[in-house]
């Protein structure tokens, strides 16, 4: 399903996409997030509670094989993904939130998807060579941590050139996304042809689900509607070449193929699924602003 060349070409794009987000950070972010934490902590309630708990439902409800059961539960169980804050930016939500809730999410990973991931897998049944070792998990999160680590102390030494590494980072990462995209979508047309249509809707279900569910629970805990809508892109665009990462150093074969289904179908979907999602959300941003300007004038006016 992917050669060994896109394999080795996912491992750079995810230290250079890490590299870039730990160079849009400061040690200052995070203690403006702890001071003022509930959309963060709402978020990742959103993120590590309400997505888990969802691969899990729709692999009982759709009564997938164990290989797909564990490539759903996996995508469902990674961090937030930097993608979000690129449809954030664009959906006019709160760019800021969803890079801390991105870049907490990323950090608390290495304790809570391994975690999380043994979880489900056992409330699954799955065992044996179904099963991701939580070592393996930990393990390739850990690496990751340390490009992010060095990104931020690159920007805290020199700001200049950590935006820089910032913007190249983003940049690199979303040309990397398409070239793959371009490259296996045509090399596997029969593969998506003769996938059954539960598969598509388990891939493709979850970021919906997760988004639309990410809103109702952040409206429900008293975030307004903008921030609201921040966190369901938070939670529904999940790191998905990081669970394809995860997926090509624990299995091989037929079965590493079987289990890479969904987390590749999900990468590939959540980029369309976003970008009809985030035209929505930019009209209901604009739509509160242009009532917010008319009730100051409206004011300014009676005065």
């Amino acid at each position: 399903m992917l050669s060994e060349f896109e394999t080795t070409l996912l491992g750079i794009m995810m230290i250079v996409i890490m590299f870039g987000m730990g160079a849009s950070l400061t040690w200052r972010d995070f203690l403006i997030a702890f001071r003022k934490p509930k959309g963060v902590l709402v978020g990742l309630l959103c993120q590590y509670g309400i997505m888990p708990l969802l691969g899990f439902l729709m692999a009982q409800a759709l009564g997938l094989s164990p290989a797909l059961t564990v490539g759903l539960i996996l995508m469902a169980c990674m961090p937030g993904g930097t993608t979000s804050n690129i449809f954030t930016y664009f959906s006019k939500a709160v760019l800021a939130l969803s890079i801390m809730m991105t870049s907490v999410s990323s950090l608390v990973a290495l304790g809570m998807v391994p975690t999380l991931l043994e979880f489900y897998s056992q409330l699954s049944g799955l065992d044996g060579e179904f099963k991701i070792p939580a070592g393996n998990v930990a393990q390739v999160l850990f690496v990751l941590l340390i490009p992010t680590v060095i990104g931020m102390t690159i920007r805290k030494l020199n700001p200049n050139i950590g935006a820089t590494v910032e913007l190249l980072g983003g940049f690199l990462g979303v040309v990397v996304i398409l070239f793959l995209l371009v490259t296996w979508v045509p090399r596997n047309h029969m593969l998506l042809a003769s996938t059954p249509w539960y598969v598509f809707f388990a891939a493709i279900g979850l970021g919906i689900f997760g988004i639309g569910l990410g809103y109702l629970l952040s409206r429900l805990l008293k975030q307004d509607p903008n921030r609201s809508r921040t966190i369901a892109l938070e939670t529904g665009i999940q790191n998905g070449p990081l669970a394809v990462l995860i997926v090509t150093l624990t299995f091989t074969g037929p079965l590493q193929q079987e289990v890479l289904l969904i987390p590749v179908l999900y990468s590939l979907f959540i980029v369309i699924t976003s970008s009809i999602v985030t035209v929505f959300f930019r009209r209901k941003s604009e739509a509160e602003a242009l009532a917010r300007d008319r009730a100051k004038n409206g004011t300014v006016l009676a005065n």
